[in-house]
């Protein structure tokens, strides 16, 4: 019997507008109730990798946004 192969993993994405993009995308998916049912756990499952990605770039950014309120000048750090 043949091994069947899970796809690799995929990349992070480059950006919060670009992962943004594509949770929406497989949300769209996920909601269309067409798929098959491991299609569905990989949607779900790369969904929530991206959701957490998203996150911690908002994260980020409120924290760059409190230093700069507070008349402090840092530099950026990108997570």
């Amino acid at each position: 019997m043949p091994k069947t192969s899970s796809p690799p993993p995929a990349a992070e994405p480059a950006s919060y507008e670009q992962a943004l993009a594509e949770l929406e995308r497989i949300v769209a998916e996920l909601e269309s109730g067409q798929l098959p049912l491991d299609r569905l756990l990989e949607g779900y499952q790369r969904g929530a990798r991206l959701l957490e990605h998203c996150r911690a770039r908002l994260d980020a950014v409120e924290q760059q946004v409190k230093v700069l309120e507070d008349g402090q000048l840092k530099p950026w750090m990108e997570t």
